[in-house]
């Protein structure tokens, strides 16, 4: 995959390189970060005075970091590292010529194994020395329009609308684009490796798995927290006959599922509420999923969200999370924060599993589909690129940067397990502690 820019200077910047200099600006910035890969650039760059700078050993496949101006630079010095990066990269203040998943792969893998150097004094001396001289200390330019920017105190009901509807608002076109027709938003079940099977399959089997789990039965009741484009509690009415509530506190997905409930004919069998979680006041359900929303409701309120499950399910009823982790530091990350999903929470599955079981539910089984999240974003990715041109007809190219990111470093870190995913299957226990489970089951 080529990134391309559409500026009057892209044709020049993407014209054959220079021969190298040792004075120009991008061996400057190479010198600048080499130290944080021990001392071995994995990429290359250029620069906007037309210098470039990296491997030039026979690793001719590396892509190139096309550094447009110093406002990248401004940013980078303002936010460090990830943020100010993803800042550059949407504003095409930066761009990537060559394949962008790889060059991820490059500079995580460069970075994994580099010596500690980057935070010598030296090193720092020479970081502050060097922006000096290329004028990037003066104030940054103004965060990107895509940027998120939420006001209130974190995860009060109106912060989340806000935060839900920043991302899932976006355009349900904009969305049947990436997805399969089931509008399935989350991770599939790959259960071949067929080359006609594909993520629409995936995803039908995702959806099979869940029913059977929660073994949903004709006219049982059935509450699908998070329902995002309704395609589990279609699903679970139209093929194991469950009365179905959905809950989303997104307008666009409301609207969504109401007209695909009408063109199936399932009135009267699937309700959409443009709902809180914490506002579902009719149990109890005989069943619930959440199908990576728990990740939305934060850290503080989390507790509050599987009490809520608790106290909305019957006795003896099943319960199934479906809900993304992080193996490293908590939350989203600088990126996702700012630019996919603001307020976003992730943790270790085990404290996940935790907070379930203090909720009072019996936590089952704990099912890790980390694999097949690689095999699904990859599917999006390849669909999404596919559809370039409309997607920026639709949202613009700054969203569709925003998105192009998005999907390749959430590839990667599913890949390389610094994120994963997870089906928590729990119950209810009955007061004298049946748990209603068959004592032999099959997925």
């Amino acid at each position: 995959m080529t990134l391309t820019d559409d500026r009057p200077d892209a044709a020049a910047s993407a014209s054959p390189a220079r021969p190298a200099r040792t004075d120009g600006i991008a061996p400057r910035l190479a010198d600048l970060v080499t130290p944080l890969f021990g001392g071995r650039l994995p990429i290359r760059i250029r620069a906007w005075d037309g210098t470039t700078a990296g491997p030039t050993d026979g690793s001719t496949d590396a892509p190139t970091v096309v550094v447009r101006d110093r406002d990248a630079l401004r940013r980078l010095v303002r936010h460090p590292g990830e943020l100010g990066l993803a800042q550059a990269y949407v504003t095409g203040e930066v761009d990537v010529e060559g394949d962008l998943l790889d060059g991820f792969r490059r500079v995580w893998s460069s970075a994994r194994s580099a010596k500690p150097t980057a935070m010598r004094p030296g090193v720092i001396a020479n970081g502050v020395r060097t922006a000096y001289g290329l004028g990037a200390l003066g104030l940054p330019p103004e965060p990107p329009a895509s940027q998120a920017r939420l006001r209130g105190r974190l995860h009060t009901k109106a912060r989340d609308r806000s935060a839900i509807e920043h991302h899932y608002n976006l355009s349900n076109d904009f969305y049947a684009l990436i997805l399969d027709r089931q509008m399935a938003y989350s991770c599939g079940y790959w259960t071949s490796d067929a080359p006609d099977y594909t993520v629409e399959d995936a995803q039908r089997d995702k959806l099979d798995l869940v029913c059977r789990k929660l073994g949903i039965e004709p006219g049982g009741r059935h509450l699908d927290i998070g329902c995002g484009w309704g395609s589990l509690s279609l699903h679970a009415a139209e093929h194991y006959g469950a009365q179905v509530v959905g809950v989303t506190i997104s307008s666009e997905q409301k609207a969504f599922i109401d007209n695909r409930i009408r063109e199936r004919g399932l009135e009267g069998r699937v309700e959409i509420r443009l709902q809180d979680y914490r506002e579902v006041p009719d149990g109890p359900f005989d069943t619930i999923s959440s199908i990576e929303m728990g990740e939305h409701v934060g850290k503080a309120n989390y507790p509050t969200f599987t009490s809520q499950i608790h106290s909305l399910l019957q006795p003896g009823g099943r319960a199934l999370v479906q809900q993304m982790s992080r193996t490293t530091r908590p939350g989203g990350g600088p990126f996702i924060e700012a630019f996919i999903a603001p307020d976003m929470h992730m943790r270790p599955v085990g404290e996940t599993v935790a907070l379930i079981e203090e909720a009072g539910l019996e936590v089952r089984d704990v099912h890790a589909l980390r694999e097949h999240y690689v095999r699904t974003v990859a599917a999006w990715y390849a669909t999404f690129e596919a559809n370039w041109d409309h997607v920026v007809a639709l949202v613009g190219e700054e969203v569709g940067r925003v998105w192009r990111l998005y999907l390749v470093g959430g590839a990667l870190a599913f890949e390389e397990g610094r994120m994963g995913v997870d089906q928590i299957l729990a119950v209810k226990p009955t007061v004298d502690g049946r748990s209603g489970m068959p004592s032999v089951r099959a997925r």
